[in-house]
């Protein structure tokens, strides 16, 4: 089981207004930022504790994947319109996925390319 992971980032500050937004719809948010408090360096995202994280250290524009769950399908919207809005670009609009293209049943998703084109996607599995 993973703890925690993360990306790099060209522009923290620029790749954070994404993030803020996009994972807020999600209940997430900033819990610990590097160094101190200045967020300069590094931004970790989660409710008591960093899950993900986004920061300069690591390669940016290797163009990882990375899916957040939701927990209804108006989540997964929420998520999609909120990183649309502060930048996202779409990458696939919510919906339910094929399972003919080997998505399980009930699989609602939505993708969205972060500032460094990174595919971010929400996905809720309950539908």
């Amino acid at each position: 089981m993973i703890d925690h992971t993360g990306i790099g980032v060209a522009d923290v500050h620029r790749s954070a207004t994404f993030y803020d937004a996009a994972l807020s719809a999600l209940g997430m948010r900033r819990v610990m930022q590097m160094p101190g408090n200045s967020g300069t360096d590094g931004i970790g995202y989660g409710l008591d504790y960093p899950v993900f994280w986004i920061d300069r250290f690591h390669p940016h524009g290797v163009k990882q994947h990375t899916a957040f769950v939701a927990r209804s399908c108006a989540e997964v919207d929420a998520f999609y319109q909120a990183a649309l809005k502060a930048g996202g670009t779409d990458n696939g609009a919510p919906g339910y996925r094929d399972t003919q293209h080997g998505y399980p049943p009930g699989y609602y998703a939505a993708f969205v390319l972060d500032p460094d084109g990174n595919n971010i996607e929400a996905v809720f599995r309950g539908g």
